[in-house]
């Protein structure tokens, strides 16, 4: 399986290949989670001399337009982005830790679920968070609980 460059990456989707875009693009594939801007912005920072939070914020913009990152907003969290993109994935996010993992479709093709009504409109996604407790913090509840 060949490897496509961030470079060719930024030049397919129309977008100016940058030294900020390639390095919010590493940071986001090498990362394989779900990241904040803050958390994204001091991984750049290592690659770059300098970087300002709100260019990283733009360089995220651009991507997720460009359906190269995927940005999620799981209730009371800032924003999350990940690489993970195109195949309809869901979430499921810690109520204890804020930990957010990947659950991939539930059942069928793309959107995965079929809504009571869809009110004229075609789908071709759903977004669906599942909430509960991993297992670091269901095993900390467990011992505080007498």
């Amino acid at each position: 399986m060949e490897t496509v460059s961030g470079e060719d990456l930024l030049r397919a989707r129309g977008l100016r290949v940058t030294r900020p875009r390639l390095a919010v693009l590493e940071v986001l594939e090498g990362s394989h989670g779900h990241l904040d801007v803050e958390q994204i912005a001091a991984r750049v920072r290592l690659r770059l001399d300098t970087v300002s939070t709100q260019a990283v914020y733009d360089v995220l913009g651009a991507l997720s337009r460009a359906g190269l990152a995927r940005r999620i907003e799981p209730a009371g969290s800032p924003a999350r982005f990940e690489s993970r993109v195109g195949d309809n994935h869901h979430h499921v996010v810690c109520r204890g830790c804020g930990e957010i993992a990947d659950v991939d479709c539930a059942v069928g093709d793309a959107p995965c679920l079929t809504p009571s009504q869809a009110h004229g409109f075609v789908l071709d996604e759903a977004e669906v968070t599942f909430w509960g407790l991993c297992p670091a913090c269901q095993q900390k509840r467990d011992e505080e609980t007498p």
